[in-house]
């Protein structure tokens, strides 16, 4: 359900404002008040009606959410340094390995030069002296380039794709009329759009969601058109050129260790017509939902993002990617949240639940029963601890698994007792909102617990989650994909934008020289991944070694 726009009024307000709609026409400001008023009871008479809004989720809607951190949601203070309640057990051994963390005193929050890594570096030799001169000061020892040069940044502004225009003079003979034109300057090259405007254009779209008629109101008011129509046409070419290395991503994720996804919503108008002709027939079967899933593979210390938009679930998606896996290899650990739709029907993987979806279903319910749903937060509080040490002291798997059996492990054991308990000893109304919570986790406990068991399971899903808020940008601001094929480009630009933000790399960089070199990224694609291209390019520079 959509939320509507937000319009503070008191109740005077509104009285002063029924009033003048008693006695005259109303202004158009009052209008739109009265507007906003009815719009609200009608929106929260429709959530009203719906069974699954509970009161909690009614004050999210209505006044936003707040923040779901521990510290924050439990009482502070030497309340919450008490003793825990009776029914809650000590937690493991482990919990306290942890040191306390101590606040990092605020710095000023500016960026240093170093921090500059797509500057241009500019080098500025002394103006009198050179490494191996006398000093001039004491006039006995030597100066050598010992220390840190000192950097100054200066920044510019411009518009995101700046323009040059070439004036070439031309000369007309007065006699014979013939017209002589200065040469075109080399590096000028053919294409009125280089390949930086794609990678541009694909980052702003995809990458921050900036959408196309924004842009293209931008780069008029700077006086450099750039409709929203070419930006497409751009972007769509470029795709074209980018998409070998789009599909061995594809590849390469599928021998992932860990493949982590999910779903979020997503319009088409295209698919949408559709949709609707089919709903109007009783007897279709199809799906009608559309959706873009992202899967986030981790293997061989690299991580790899995928999107992809459609009618698919994210289980059919990640089957899709799974028929390229080697025959060879095991079946990988899958995270996801609990819902069916998640899982690939034709392959075996080893299935692991998100923690942090099943911590959220106490925290939707604190308000209501905050006794117990503190044991449950403070306990799984006490699991990402000890994860954090793991992986703080570079832990292996085999290592991490071996310390969360022992420090982790005795925690679950008492935390699976005390969820059996709360409904065997009827301490809890099975039906209750905590109720709800703690059969979750009984009927999905050991996914939840995957980590105790296998090597390598994540604890929960976030790193995909945090991947979506690409497609939930583009949906916010761009509003929909028009066609199937443009959400298809909208999947390539994504999928290689955030693996390489996954990677550390840069963006435009690599998607500029994926268009530069079209031809080899088509035959040889395995050379053009963000972590290799640029050795690729070193090596097409030097050309082929003189033994060879």
């Amino acid at each position: 359900m959509a939320p509507i726009e937000r319009v503070n009024m008191d109740k005077e307000e509104l009285e002063a404002l029924l009033e003048r709609a008693k006695t005259a026409p109303l202004s158009e400001e009052d209008y739109a008040k009265l507007k906003a008023v009815v719009e609200t009871l009608g929106y929260l008479t429709d959530l009203l009606e719906d069974r699954k809004t509970t009161i909690q989720k009614l004050r999210q809607m209505l006044f936003g959410a707040t923040t779901e951190k521990t510290s924050n949601l439990v009482k502070t203070g030497a309340e919450q340094s008490a003793s825990k309640p009776e029914h809650s057990p000590a937690t493991g051994s482990g919990a306290g390995e942890e040191p306390k963390s101590v606040d990092k005193p605020k710095g000023h929050g500016r960026n240093g030069a170093l921090s500059y890594t797509g500057a241009t570096k500019i080098h500025i030799s002394h103006e009198s002296l050179k490494a191996g001169d006398c000093c001039p000061k004491c006039l006995k020892g030597k100066v050598y380039a010992s220390v840190a040069p000192r950097r100054l940044v200066r920044i510019v502004g411009q518009a995101p794709l700046a323009a040059k225009v070439y004036e070439m003079e031309s000369l007309r003979c007065n006699l014979c009329l013939e017209v002589f034109t200065a040469q075109t300057p080399d590096g000028v090259g053919e294409k009125k759009y280089d390949e930086t405007s794609g990678s541009m254009i694909g980052i702003l779209k995809y990458g921050t969601g900036f959408p196309f008629h924004r842009l293209g109101r931008l780069q008029g008011s700077m006086g450099i058109p750039l409709p929203a129509s070419t930006q497409w046409e751009i972007v769509q070419e470029v795709a074209g050129i980018i998409e070998p290395a789009h599909g061995e991503l594809i590849r390469q994720a599928a021998q992932g260790e860990v493949l982590h996804n999910d779903d979020t919503t997503m319009k088409i108008l295209a698919m949408m017509k559709e949709a609707n002709t089919k709903a109007a027939d009783a007897d279709s079967e199809e799906r009608t939902g559309i959706f873009t899933s992202g899967i986030i593979s981790i293997g061989g210390g690299r991580r790899i993002a995928l999107f992809f938009t459609g009618h698919k679930h994210a289980g059919e998606n990640l089957s899709d990617i799974l028929a390229q896996r080697k025959s060879e290899l095991g079946p990988p650990i899958q995270m996801c949240d609990a819902l069916s739709r998640n899982v690939p029907e034709e392959f075996e993987v080893l299935l692991g639940n998100c923690t942090a979806h099943g911590r959220r279903k106490f925290v939707d319910v604190f308000s209501n029963f905050p006794e117990q749903c503190r044991y449950v937060l403070e306990t799984l509080r006490d699991v990402y601890r000890n994860d954090a040490v793991a992986k703080k002291q570079g832990m292996t798997a085999q290592e991490r698994l071996a310390y969360h059996q022992a420090n982790t492990g005795p925690m679950m054991e008492e935390f699976e007792k005390w969820l059996k308990d709360q409904i065997a000893e009827k301490k809890t109304e099975p039906n209750s909102g905590l109720g709800k919570a703690i059969s979750y986790w009984k009927n999905h406990w050991k996914a939840l617990t995957l980590f105790l068991r296998v090597p390598g399971a994540p604890l929960d899903n976030n790193i995909v989650e945090r991947g979506l808020k690409k497609a939930i940008l583009h949906r916010k601001n761009s509003m929909f994909y028009k066609t199937e094929n443009g959400a298809h480009v909208g999947d390539i630009f994504m999928s290689l934008i955030h693996t390489c933000e996954l990677a550390a790399e840069n963006p435009f960089d690599y998607l500029t020289e994926l268009q530069k070199n079209a031809a080899e990224v088509f035959r040889n694609p395995g050379n053009w991944t963000p972590w290799n291209y640029r050795e690729t390019i070193i090596r097409i520079r030097a050309g082929p070694s003189i033994s060879g």
